[in-house]
């Protein structure tokens, strides 16, 4: 399949009160609260920003308003001088935006933020799509290959070889069953770009403000939105875990494995995923997912 061509627009900026939020707006005009042309919000994983999405964003803006902020802390969007919860972040972003129920399509740390946002602002929520994540326990890490990796990555920080770091991070979206050869050369390229253009931003010595939403996993079953898992079958299997239980714990939902991706299975297969997003959202407006 024909990779989709990358956006490369410049993200606009939202005044939180603690800094600007850079956030990615395109598509159709907005169209108000329209249950049929819902706005599309694509989280990023952690240690990235928006530019991940470049290749998803094109077919699927095509139809539908597609906003996709960078995260506090992380890409264009100012760090953090008091604490915050992410969730709370996106809220005042999308009533700034006045978007109505939208679409939340995240992956890894994104996939954790959906789920919080839905948890905590329901009426901001209409649907989820979620990769490589949900449950606010992608640290818990059981395979061998997952937890190697993770210690060379702060391994590399100890010693602040940043661009270790990066390769290493990178290497996050091959998996335990493949080797970076296998993965696109330009998908690895926009990982660690992203990620040393997030690191930069920070110091050793900062004080985390993040709060996290607690008990994902277990709060779950009260989410009252259809929810689509989305995950790569080479990915680490405890990752693909999360999504796969939030879709199950959900009223409505379902899995869609795509084979040969991994961790960031949205991006690495972006014709793929946007076919499994168009086709969830054609059920959901059915009814199906309602």
């Amino acid at each position: 399949m024909t990779r989709p061509t990358p956006y490369d627009g410049s993200p606009a900026l939202f005044p939180s009160g603690d800094g600007d939020l850079a956030h990615l707006d395109t598509g159709p005009p907005p169209t108000g609260t329209d249950p049929a042309t819902p706005a599309l919000v694509l989280l990023h994983p952690g240690w990235t920003d928006h530019t991940l999405w470049s290749e998803v964003v094109p077919p699927l803006a095509a139809r539908h308003r597609v906003i996709a902020p960078d995260a506090r802390g992380h890409g264009a969007s100012a760090n953090a001088s008091r604490p915050f919860r992410q969730c709370d972040d996106l809220a005042a972003l999308l009533h700034h935006l006045g978007t109505g129920p939208a679409v939340l399509i995240g992956c890894s740390m994104g996939a954790d933020l959906a789920v919080a946002t839905a948890l905590e602002h329901p009426d901001l929520v209409r649907a989820l799509v979620l990769s490589g994540g949900g449950t606010g326990q992608n640290t818990e890490l059981r395979t061998p290959w997952a937890v190697e990796n993770a210690a060379r990555q702060q391994a590399a920080l100890a010693t602040g070889d940043l661009p270790g770091w990066a390769e290493h991070f990178a290497h996050g979206a091959v998996g335990p069953q493949r080797q970076p050869g296998d993965v696109p050369t330009d998908l690895l390229d926009r990982i660690r770009t992203a990620g040393l253009r997030t690191l930069a931003k920070h110091t050793p010595d900062e004080p985390d403000h993040h709060l996290p939403v607690p008990g994902l996993a277990a709060r779950a079953a009260g989410l009252t939105v259809p929810v689509l898992a989305v995950n790569g079958a080479l990915d680490a299997p405890e990752l693909a875990a999360h999504a796969r239980h939030v879709a199950d714990s959900a009223p409505w939902g379902r899995t869609v494995t795509l084979p040969d991706a991994g961790h960031f299975a949205p991006m690495e297969r972006p014709g793929e995923f946007v076919e499994a997003v168009e086709e969830f959202l054609r059920e959901a407006e059915g009814g199906r997912g309602r």
